[in-house]
Order: structure tokens, then C-alpha cells, then sequence
């Protein structure tokens, strides 16, 4: 018989036939397996003697923080950075490694996996379909993170709200021709907060017109389409005088575009982000946006896991408006002064 210590869950799974999801479902008594199929992984289990009170906690031995390439690195989007501290934060309470690995479809995520030797997966942001679809087959414990599939459990912030808090705010301060900027449509809490935006636009009695609604080009560099989007809205025959952006580094790319085409923010052109990020407020000007406890959604899936929380459902984390510079309203006698003072200067330059 093998040293207890010796024998890993994915070398039990190996020797039974079956997946590492399957074993931990037998050890732990959960249901979805036949009698048979259970009978054989405690067999098994038996005689390569590994020690089955490791899992009579319940909780994973090792979890795998897993995000698609397609949304960038960790560095570079600093939302997802915020919501792995989360996670960190509530496996270190329980005692849980974590670790972290990013994937594409097409790559054999099964196997990557298996070598993290992860008894439990909490994915982060959009996953493309091939992928997601890779990562249920794993057939360990999941929770998923800013985004949503049938049949799993989800946490996400309340985007619908977010959208519609942030267009009510720019409809409130009176601006006139509101345009947003969005990502990709297939990200869910993308498509949420766009039905957010129109809804607002809606109950305002306002006239949806696409033409005010721009989405990045994906064949471009990041920042560089947020430029390119604003572009398209400031040579609309009437641009915009409020833009919400679906979220911060993107608002804060098209302010630096404005603000470099001799437009002032928020005198001329007003703007909301989403995310609240930690430059949001460090920004000229500072950018108004969508707050939402980023780290909190980290915790609350990591949570789920440990404790084993995971049947299919969908927690909405609340969101509030962060009012800052770049949305507020000139007073007219300020906002009439400065139209006199550009005409003047337009006058003189001719």
C-alpha cells in the first residue's frame, strides 16, 4: 500500500479511470455519480491507501483562478486584478491555495488543469464558448466570475443597473445627445449595461439613435480603439455632449482624446465611466463612474467553492454612482461665458 502522503487526487483519478471531478464527488458524497461508479473510486481509493480525511472537510485542497487571454493580462486590466485579491483574500482565510493560469480556446485546458492538481475552479470574466465548454468537462466545483452560463453558479455586480444609473445621471444634468461606448457584446455584463444605457434613454422619453452608440473595433489595440470610437462620435454632424463609457479605462482614453482635440471636460462634453478603478479618481478631471465592490466578487465566489455553495444561480452584487468632475454641469452664466470667450477667440484667429 502507497504512503498516504504520496498518493495526489489526479493520481487516484488515473488509476480509477475517471475524472479528478469524479473522485472528489465520490469522496465526498456528493450526488451525480451511480453506486457503481463510486463503489470503484473507493476501491481504488482503498488500495492505494489515500487518505480520505483530507476531503471530509468539504472544503478543495487547491483552487484555480482561471481567465481567458481574450480580456488581456492581469496587468493590464486592472478590474480582474482587483477581483483575484478578492479570491486570494478568502482562500487565505480558509486555509485554500490558490493559483492562477490563463487559457484560450484550442489549448488542452483539461490537462493544464491537471497539472495545477485544482480540485475547484472560479473563472473570471468572459471565457469564449470552446473553452467554457473545456472547463465544465474538467467536471470540477465551479463558479464563475463577470459573466454567465446556463447551469453554473455565477456572481456578477448589477450591471443593468449600473448602465441605467450612469445615463440617468448624464439625462439628469440635462445633457442632450448621450452616446455610450461598449466593448464586445458577447461579454455579459457588456450586453447588461448597454440595456441599461437604452432603458434610461427609454423611460426618458428619449429616441434610441445607433448612431450614438459605437462598440471598440476589435482588429485594434485596446487603447487604440477607444480613441478610434470617440472619433467616430465627435465627427457625428451633431456630437455627443455626454458620452457613457462601459467602463473606466475606456472613458478615461476618449477624455485624452477630447481633451487633445481641444475639447473641455466637463464644459463641453461630459463623461461617466464604470468600474471605479483606482486612476478614476486620479484622472484630469476626476471620472465620475459605476462603483462596485470589486474585491467582494472574488470573495463571494471563492466563498461558494470552499464552502461548497456551487448549484446553478446567479449572485448581483450592488452598484452606486461615484459623482466626480467629469459629469458635473457649468452653471449657465459660467457655460454662457465660455461660449462668448470661444467665439471671441474663433473671431480673432479669422
Amino acid at each position: 500500500m502507497a504512503d498516504k502522503r504520496g498518493v495526489t487526487i489526479r493520481e487516484l483519478a488515473q488509476a480509477a479511470g475517471v475524472s479528478i471531478g469524479t473522485v472528489s464527488r465520490a469522496l465526498k458524497g456528493q450526488p451525480g455519480l451511480s453506486e457503481q461508479t463510486r463503489s470503484q473510486v473507493l476501491e481504488v481509493a482503498g488500495q492505494l491507501g489515500y487518505d480520505t480525511a483530507k476531503l471530509r472537510t468539504g472544503k478543495p485542497r487547491r483552487m484555480l483562478f482561471l481567465y481567458s487571454r481574450s480580456i488581456g493580462s492581469l496587468a493590464t486590466n486592472p478590474f480582474y486584478s482587483y477581483v483575484l485579491h478578492g479570491a486570494e483574500t478568502a482562500c487565505r482565510e480558509a486555509g485554500v491555495p490558490l493559483s492562477i493560469m490563463s487559457v484560450l480556446g484550442g489549448e488542452d485546458i483539461a490537462g493544464l488543469v491537471r497539472r495545477h492538481e485544482a480540485d475547484a475552479l472560479l473563472v473570471a470574466g468572459y471565457i469564449e464558448l470552446e473553452a467554457m465548454e473545456a472547463v465544465r468537462r474538467c467536471e470540477l466545483p465551479l463558479v464563475l466570475v463577470d459573466h454567465f452560463y446556463p447551469g453554473v453558479r455565477c456572481v456578477n455586480d448589477d450591471n443593468l443597473r449600473g448602465g441605467w444609473l450612469a445615463t440617468q445621471h448624464l439625462l439628469d444634468g440635462q445633457a442632450q445627445r448621450i452616446a455610450a461606448i461598449f466593448g464586445p457584446m458577447v461579454h455579459y455584463s457588456v450586453s447588461l449595461r448597454a440595456k441599461g444605457f437604452r432603458r434610461a434613454l427609454f423611460e426618458a422619453g428619449r429616441l434610441f439613435d445607433p448612431d450614438y452608440e459605437v462598440v471598440l473595433d476589435p482588429s485594434l489595440e485596446y487603447r487604440d480603439a477607444g480613441r478610434d470610437a470617440m472619433r467616430r462620435l465627435l465627427e457625428l454632424p451633431n456630437p455627443p455632449d455626454a458620452v457613457f463609457a462601459y467602463n473606466d479605462s475606456t472613458a478615461m482614453t476618449a477624455i485624452e482624446y477630447c481633451l487633445e482635440r481641444g475639447l473641455r471636460v466637463p464644459q463641453d462634453i461630459r463623461f461617466v465611466g464604470y468600474d471605479d478603478i483606482e486612476a478614476a479618481a486620479h484622472c484630469k478631471p476626476p471620472l465620475t463612474t459605476v462603483k462596485m465592490d470589486k474585491e467582494a466578487l472574488g470573495h463571494v465566489a471563492a466563498r461558494a467553492l470552499i464552502e461548497g455553495d456551487v448549484a446553478p444561480s446567479e449572485a448581483s452584487l450592488p452598484v452606486e454612482l461615484v459623482v466626480r468632475e467629469s459629469s458635473l454641469m457649468a452653471a449657465p452664466a459660467a457655460a454662457a461665458a465660455a461660449r462668448k470667450s470661444r467665439r471671441q477667440a474663433a473671431a480673432a484667429s479669422s
